[in-house]
């Protein structure tokens, strides 16, 4: 399989409910599910890769299922954007879970996905973890960085363009070629809509409200609620970190692996904030993880 079906699953908010899309790979009837959880201003096509490496990899039928997380790519977006907060998107993913109904769960969460996964995780049966450059302690730093071009309303005239951008942002993911940034580039972008030609990026640019609400003060404080999930953790986990993250310092991923789930460390030389599954050692880390 060279391309995902795309489903909807309907999810409750504060107004008349919104539609979270997702991306589904393999058996659609098989009971393992991989659930792929993307970074906060990414979307479900970033696991594509990983998605079919797994789908090949797998003895047993698999399905990797791959949510637009709501406010991206081809989710609603929320008419309320004090909505786009960790424990509504967690409850959408747990309703999701709900509706595909696996027998066994494994989860890959990239940076937010990660925290996602925390925050739903106590509501589900996790089989295996992958917390991707993401832990209880967020590096203000980091954060800050994040909110200089988080919600920005560019223009891009053509894909290429973009593509070039985006890198200029995000190559702290580490080396890609040509040819893999622009794949994964391009579920990023969709067609502007005010008459004006070109591509905009995919998501609600009111995704950034509540994200510059935060302070200093308020994610420091925050900390001990997420140690108190982490701590909970029941699945076998790894963390995946980008040797060069600003968002994940060694200092908290050496004490995920001393308490909670006491998870396996993997860092990847030459990689910031985030690695993504696309080279193919990354992909054979979280693949022999996932399925050994």
């Amino acid at each position: 399989m060279t391309e995902p079906t795309l489903h909807h699953i309907h999810c409750p908010d504060t107004a008349q409910g919104h539609n979270m899309a997702y991306w589904q790979w393999g058996s659609p009837t098989a009971s393992h599910v991989v659930l792929c959880v993307h970074g906060l201003t990414r979307q479900g096509r970033d696991f594509d890769v990983l998605a079919q490496a797994l789908c090949a990899r797998a003895p047993e039928a698999v399905r990797v299922v791959c949510p637009d997380v709501v406010g991206r790519g081809q989710s609603d977006w929320l008419k309320d954007p004090m909505g786009y907060q960790v424990p509504f998107y967690a409850a959408d993913l747990q309703a999701l879970v709900r509706h595909l109904a696996p027998a066994t769960l494994d989860w890959v969460g990239t940076s937010m996905g990660g925290l996602i996964a925390m925050a739903a995780s106590p509501g589900l049966n996790i089989r295996r973890l992958v917390l991707n450059d993401v832990g209880p302690v967020l590096e203000w730093q980091a954060l800050q960085r994040i909110a200089i071009y988080l919600g920005q309303p560019l223009r891009f005239n053509t894909v290429e363009e973009a593509a070039q951008a985006m890198w200029m942002i995000s190559s702290s993911f580490g080396p890609h070629t040509a040819d893999q940034w622009l794949a994964l580039s391009k579920p990023m972008l969709k067609p502007a809509t005010d008459g004006q030609g070109g591509y905009v990026l995919h998501y609600d640019p009111s995704i950034a409200l509540p994200f510059r609400a935060m302070t200093q003060e308020s994610v420091a404080q925050g900390e001990a609620a997420l140690w108190q999930l982490y701590d909970q953790i029941q699945a076998r986990t790894l963390i995946t970190r980008g040797a060069l993250s600003d968002l994940l310092s060694p200092e908290t991923a050496l004490a995920m692996t001393q308490r909670g789930p006491k998870a396996r460390l993997v860092e990847f030389l030459g990689v910031g904030h985030a690695p993504t599954f696309v080279p193919p050692d990354q992909v054979q880390v979280a693949s022999d993880f996932l399925l050994g």
